[in-house]
This record gives structure tokens, sequence and C-alpha cells, in this order.
């Protein structure tokens, strides 16, 4: 039987996932698929700490060195999270002839050309299962599954923290200030919650996917980028009278002419959709295929043992192989000119104003000049001001945004209250 040592570089939720699943699973892999897996060495800053969580005191090493020098070592799970020192480790571990699996999405997002050429010219393997939907097995099911079909979208809810957020909101009518307090005193949201609820988790996500789907890298700083925090209670309840239900959603698209859209950001989608139904911490990516036509998977986005399940299924994965996959196209990275900004799309538009007459028809009006067409709108009385809720019909991003600015520039327009995409 063939036997794998494997080293894991952090302890944290993640290592500590993949460790035990390692540990409590050997003989089941060993059994099923014909591999010895051994956890030869755990990196940590702090060995204390480690073996008080669970890590056995033989196995721990402080200094990367250790592993780079064992030869009994061939796959290293990088399970630090940022992007240094993490960086420099898998660099090491891929010169020094060690296959990598890897956690994470922002290093591996902003760095798979440079880690793929190096992975390549020392004959090795890079595997990024867990970057990606926790344990939700979505690389594999686009690699290794989806060959006979070209992916023309990808509509993903890549968040736990936003997604619990928003489904808060929905179900109980609270206000986002304090359904960001309670996750962050429950462990869904970090102390500082910047990178989910602004979207970059979301955006280093879709990146990786719109990039295995195009075979081309998709630059996270190229795509378009927008959070939940200014979403209020109102909008959502605004959206279900309209049969609308709000999620951060990542999208990519192959367009026809050759171009994509590939954007994060908060829209409506028909609550009938199946990513509607996906609530709480859970995950869900909806690819559609030209010939398989929709597929959806759903799990849990994150944690301990979904995402250690991910590093395990490829570290197994890993060992099995005699060659290693390569991705050839992506050392082409989509230009600035190739990313559709004027994208189509239905929005939701809500405005307070002035209760005077003739504020809806300059509205209307300008509306008219941009070539933005009424599907619905909603009147909702108030002391001194009312709300004004519209939904259009299809239009272009452009011209929705000329619009906006001529209606907050009217007089009686006291603010654009929200701005948020319709996905049908």
């Amino acid at each position: 039987m063939k036997k794998v040592g494997v080293a894991i570089l952090g302890f944290g939720t993640v290592g500590q996932g993949a460790y035990k699943i390692l540990l409590e699973r050997k003989e089941t892999i060993a059994k099923e698929y014909g591999v010895d897996i051994s956890v030869k060495a755990v990196l940590v800053r702090n060995k204390e700490k480690a073996i008080a969580a669970g890590a056995d005191e033989s196995a721990l090493v402080t200094d990367i060195k250790d592993i780079l020098d064992n030869e009994n070592i061939s796959i290293v799970a990088e399970c630090i999270g940022g992007v240094d020192p993490a960086k420099g480790y898998i660099l090491s571990s891929l010169k020094s002839g060690k296959s990598i699996v890897t956690a994470n999405k922002e290093l591996f997002a902003k760095n798979w050309i440079e880690l793929e050429k190096v992975a390549s010219e020392n004959n090795v393997g890079l595997y990024y299962e867990a970057t990606t939907g926790g344990g939700i097995p979505i690389i594999r099911t686009m690699t290794e599954a989806m060959q006979a079909n070209d992916i023309k979208e990808i509509k993903g809810i890549i968040n736990g923290t936003t997604n619990y957020i928003l489904t808060r909101m929905t179900n109980e009518g609270a206000d986002y200030a304090d359904v960001l307090k309670d996750a962050q005193a429950l462990g869904f949201a970090e102390a500082n919650p910047i990178a989910d609820i602004e979207g970059y988790d979301a955006s280093y996500k879709i990146s990786i996917l719109a990039t295995l789907a195009f075979n081309r890298v998709v630059p996270v700083e190229l795509i378009y980028r927008e959070g939940i925090s200014k979403i209020a209670k109102e909008d959502i309840e605004y959206g279900k009278r309209f049969g609308l239900t709000v999620k951060l959603l990542a999208i990519a698209k192959m367009k026809d002419d050759g171009k994509y859209e590939v954007r994060v950001h908060p829209a409506f989608i028909p609550s009938s959709h199946p990513l509607a139904s996906v609530s709480g911490s859970f995950n869900a990516v909806f690819i559609v295929g030209d010939n398989v036509g929709d597929i959806m998977l759903y799990g849990r986005g994150a944690g301990s043992f979904p995402t250690g399940s991910a590093v395990v299924s490829d570290v197994v994965f890993a060992a099995r192989q005699i060659k290693h996959a390569r991705y050839d196209g992506i050392e082409k990275a989509v230009t600035k000119e190739e990313l559709i900004s004027d994208f189509e799309s239905s929005y939701y538009l809500r405005l307070n104003v002035h209760d005077v007459a003739g504020v809806l028809a300059e509205i209307t009006k300008l509306f008219a000049k941009y070539g933005v067409s009424i599907a619905s709108m909603v009147q909702q009385e108030g002391k001194d001001t009312v709300s004004i809720i519209f939904v259009t019909h299809a239009t272009r991003e452009n011209n929705m945004k000329k619009a906006c600015e001529g209606i907050e520039k009217l007089t009686d327009v006291v603010k654009i209250a929200n701005l948020i995409r319709i996905e049908k």
C-alpha cells in the first residue's frame, strides 16, 4: 500500500479540523482508497496551545525547515490563512518537491499564476478545493464532472457571514447593525468584519471559480465589489412585496461576444429561485452548463470540519495521483477591457422625496431620458416625506446610474435610499 506523509501548516480552525479527520479516518481511507496517510508534522507557533487543542506533541514543529527537509513528507496542507508568511511557505514547499493543498482563498486568488508555474516546474500538485465554498465539493465538480460542458454562468452565495446576517434580517425584520453584533458574539463574524460584509471574501472565491470556469485568470482587483452594509430592513420588506429575496451574490458569466461579467454585490432574486432558500451560514453555488443545464451545490461554507473535510478530500486525491493536473491556459489573465462593467440588469430603487405635486413626473421623465422602463412602483406615505419604490425592467448599468445621478439633483428628492440590482 502506498504510504504518504502529510504536513499541516497552522493549527487553527481549519488545521484542527483537517488533522482530526485525517487521524479518525486513517484506516477507512487506507481501506477504501488504498493510501496510508500519516500526519508527519504540524507547523505551529505555540506548541502548548496546540497540545491543548488536541495535537500530538511529537508531530509539532515551529520551523518550516523541519518540513522542507523531511523526505517522508510529500504533501503540505496550508491552513494558515493570509498572504504572509503562507505564500513563502507554499513556494518553498513546492520547490522542495512537495504537493500543496490549500484553504487560502486570498493567497490563491491573488497568486494562482505564480503558484501554478512553480508547481509545474517542480512536477508537483496544487490543490485548492477548500478555498471556495467550505465543505461544498465545487472545485472537483467543475474539474472532474463537467467535461462535457462549457460553463456559461455561476451564481453563488459563498460567504456564510453575510448570508447569516441577511437571513436574520429577512426572517425577523431585524436591523443590520443589531444582527452584525449578534453574528460577532456567536463567532459567525470577525471582530473586524470588513472582509466578509464588504464582499472581499466573496470576490476572492468568485475569482477562483471564474478562473476555473473560463480558463483565464480573473484578477481580484478587476472584480466589481459591493457589500451589504447599506441593506436596510425596509428594503427587505419592500422586496417581499415584489416576490424578491436579497442575497450577497457572486456572479460570473461568459457572454456570447467572448467577454465576461464577474461581480460581487447584494442582489434581489425571485423568492422562487433555489438560491433564495439558502439560509443561515450555509453556502450554495448555482452553475449553468451549456449541455447539463442548471446545477446547484449546497452545504456549509465554513467551519472546522466542513472546510477540514475539503482539505482532507484534496489530500487523499493528491496522494492517489500519478500525474498532477496542470492549468495551461491560466497564464493569460482577463483584461479590464474584457470585463463588462455596463451589464444589463433590472433594478430596485428606493427614494425619499418631498410629498409635493410633480415630483413623480420629474423622476419618470429622467427614466424616459435614459431608457429606463418601470415594471412596478409602490408609494409609502410618511410625515414629511414619502418613500417611492421602483422596480425596473432590464436596462444597462450605465443608463441606470445616469438616471440616478439626475434624480439625486432634483429639488424635491431628499435622497436615494438604496439601489439594488435584480438577478432573474
